[in-house]
């Protein structure tokens, strides 16, 4: 699953020359396949998902059977990302079983009402009208030693077995029910890893994104001393929303000016009623839903004065700023490490280079804050007990998410705060941004200039 098809990544825009850092900062628009050529694709990439991972997630974790239970509109996590592209939810009472073989490989099972995609069906209502008395049957022909089910004390996606279902199932198995271990690594696992065939389109998603965001941050969209803050993140909604895409948070776009106080997380800087001015720097947290995978990134703009052709030297410091805090956290990935190792490695590295950082890495994938070890939190630059014990792994995605504060010369010495996030790919070894990453400004404003 490592093996990287060639070209797809941009590892930097301003080593690549002026016309390739300009694409990669604001580039044309991917095409955007129909509904049905969607499905097609998302169920191809279950089916060998299903193949490849879950063995290798099974054997790791000495399991050798797993099952997931879910009701309609109450569906695990793990489940809803199991079902066919078709199936917007779970069909009554859906029950999913997965029983290793060892050199007969992974048996998958549905015990449903329906058949449920790649998963035979192993129950017929006719013969047994009880669904749980069918599970119980199951369970005494392949006789397993463990049967894991999705229980997680830290993790909400690897927690997706109700109290209700939990308990009807330890009823249904009887003397079985003993062998019943809660685990939650395969959820994770299976929710954080990334095939070949995703990563081959991966890098497309992200550049719609980012050509989306590109849109937004120009003079088409933005007239400075007239459009709103609340206006672009409104754009946004409707752009997404007309290319037939999904968004799984709402947009935000913050302004940041000189006499402003340093923009806080928690309150989200000046209000978003506010009128963008030229010599502002504008701020925008977007991400998308396609494919079934998610984006989440962080740009900057910044609205040109009467006269000027960049943004002040002092804002472009600031950016430099966080980008040299995006390399302290990337050369501190390894496989093995815990997330809350990776933290504290990187953020002694970025101070020892005089940075100010603040870092919040989370993984993404079919979640925008998804499964896996968290590297930090905005308001805990600390260990994170819990979710930053978990280890980092290969085959893992990420929104790498941080910000550093720079004193701006040009604004009178006023602290600034540069937030970035971009999303990459972890192969074992090094870190990729997916699409590059933002190390100058998008320019609003020059074409009133011209």
């Amino acid at each position: 699953m490592r093996k990287m098809a060639a070209g797809l990544f941009l590892t930097g825009v301003l080593t690549a020359g002026p016309a390739a850092a300009q694409e990669a900062l604001n580039p044309a628009l991917p095409k955007i396949l129909p509904l049905a050529e969607r499905a097609a694709l998302e169920d191809a990439w279950l089916e060998n998902r299903l193949d490849t991972v879950i063995p290798q997630l099974m054997r790791r974790e000495g399991v050798d059977m797993w099952m997931l239970v879910a009701r309609e509109y109450n569906e695990d996590p793990v489940v809803k990302t199991m079902l066919p592209a078709t199936w917007l939810a779970a069909r009554r009472r859906t029950v999913l079983i997965f029983h290793d073989r060892g050199g007969a490989g992974v048996e998958r099972l549905a015990v449903a009402r329906y058949p449920v995609g790649p998963f035979p069906s192993a129950w017929d209502a006719d013969a047994e009208p009880d669904q749980w008395r069918r599970i119980r049957e199951i369970i005494e022909e392949r006789d397993p030693e463990t049967i894991a089910v999705n229980v997680s004390e830290h993790v909400a996606l690897a927690d997706g077995l109700s109290m209700g279902e939990g308990e009807a199932l330890e009823t249904a198995l009887g003397d079985y029910a003993d062998r019943i271990v809660r685990n939650d690594r395969l959820g994770i696992g299976w929710l954080e890893t990334r095939t070949e065939a995703e990563m081959e389109v991966y890098p497309t998603i992200v550049r719609i994104a980012h050509a989306i965001i590109g849109e937004g941050f120009s003079d088409a969209v933005v007239t400075p001393g007239e459009t709103t803050a609340e206006d672009l993140v409104w754009w946004y909604r409707e752009r997404i929303a007309g290319l037939k895409l999904d968004t799984w948070f709402h947009p935000s776009v913050n302004i940041q000016r000189p006499g402003a106080e340093t923009f806080a997380i928690e309150t989200m800087g000046i209000e978003r009623a506010n009128t963008i001015q030229r010599g502002d720097l504008l701020h925008v947290d977007f991400g998308i839903d396609y494919l079934g995978l998610k984006t989440d990134t962080q740009h900057h703009a910044y609205v040109l004065k009467e006269g000027e052709t960049d943004a002040p030297d002092g804002l472009k410091a600031g950016l430099a700023a966080a980008n040299a805090v995006q390399d302290a956290l990337t050369a501190e990935f390894r496989a093995g490490r815990t997330g809350n190792e990776v933290l504290m490695a990187s953020r002694a590295t970025a101070l020892a280079q005089g940075l100010n950082p603040t870092i919040y890495t989370h993984p993404i994938g079919y979640h925008g804050h998804g499964a896996g070890p968290w590297i930090g939190m905005w308001e805990r630059q600390a260990p994170v007990p819990g979710k930053g014990e978990y280890l980092v792994r290969p085959d893992t995605a990420w929104s790498i998410e941080l910000n550093a504060q720079y004193d701006v010369p040009e604004w009178g010495g006023q602290t600034v705060r540069f937030m970035l996030e971009e999303d990459a790919y972890f192969d074992g070894q090094t870190v990729r941004y997916l699409d590059g990453r933002q190390d100058r400004f998008h320019l609003i404003g020059a074409s009133a200039q011209e």
